[in-house]
């Protein structure tokens, strides 16, 4: 499993939860090799500039591989101002590989059905040679209008492109020349190189939030993020079935889950909780502001 941070100190402690529901997380997962990450959204800081909200988290990118964390996770979000600036997470990503030396880089998500799928398949190539193999790339629709309203693409195809997009990167990037034609897509004998310099492809890790997702992730043998955002009991059901589909097709190792729990690490937990709730409240606040878009 994969366990995911959203801030941290220089000096990494464990918190004692008072909430149970993010210790019965572990629990409800089972037993676990235990990786740390953490993910990033290159939010503008009130007061701050744009320019800050880059450095900011390439700092933190840059110390989280010095102190031996195992995976940053990088944000797509677009036209989001007040909260994030990296609508271009594979040149984010760039920039973080220059600047670390172990520490895995992915996406988390990138969202798919708003992007050109023989581009992806350009971009994430290169960033894993970039990388010498470090680059994963996490997948998903994601559930916020905005993007697709600004980019005029119909929320309701999404599903469809996502799958259309998911099926020719995966031909892109494991065959010498390609050709495919559907709703949405048109290529014909497309030779996509550099091929990735991991086989066959980097990691593909699929965000999970209904029932279907876990089962077609469990069905495709794909690594999963997963938060919890509703009951335990839902998730547990979830996780479960992603578990057992996973076996029954046969798939090698165990199956792969990044857990996305909301952290501070601070030296007490008074001072974690003073610092860490204005920028809660900020986060929430903006949420609400935007519940009425379309």
């Amino acid at each position: 499993m994969k366990y995911l941070l959203n801030q941290y100190t220089s000096t990494p402690t464990w918190i004692k939860y008072q909430d149970d529901d993010r210790i019965n997380l572990f629990r409800i997962l089972g037993e676990v090799n235990l990786e740390l990450g953490v993910y990033f959204e290159f939010q503008i800081q009130p007061g701050g500039s744009q320019q800050q909200a880059f450095q900011t988290d390439l700092n933190h990118i840059e110390l989280a591989d010095k102190l031996g964390y195992d995976y940053a996770w990088l944000a797509e979000l677009h036209f989001s101002p007040e909260r994030s600036v990296v609508s271009s997470p594979f040149l984010a990503a760039c920039a973080a590989i220059h600047r670390t030396k172990n520490i895995r880089i992915g996406t988390a998500v990138s969202v798919l059905p708003l992007n050109n799928p023989v581009r992806i398949a350009e971009d994430v190539a290169t960033l894993d040679h970039l990388s010498k193999g470090r680059f994963e790339l996490g997948i998903g629709r994601s559930g916020a209008p905005r993007g697709y309203v600004g980019y005029n693409i119909p929320y309701q195809e999404s599903k469809a492109r996502f799958n259309d997009c998911l099926e020719i990167l995966i031909k892109a990037w494991t065959q010498d020349n390609f050709s495919h034609t559907s709703k949405f897509y048109k290529f014909d004998n497309v030779c996509v190189f550099p091929k990735p310099y991991q086989a066959p492809h980097p990691p593909i890790r699929n965000a999970a939030t209904s029932a279907e997702t876990f089962l077609s992730s469990a069905e495709k043998g794909f690594p999963i993020f997963v938060s919890l955002r509703g009951s335990l009991a839902s998730l547990k059901e979830r996780i479960d079935i992603y578990k057992k589909v996973w076996a029954d097709m046969g798939h090698q190792g165990q199956p792969n889950i990044c857990a996305r729990i909301p952290t501070f690490v601070s030296d007490t937990q008074g001072k974690a909780e003073t610092i860490a709730r204005d920028s809660a409240m900020n986060f929430y606040r903006n949420f609400v502001a935007n519940l009425n878009e379309p």
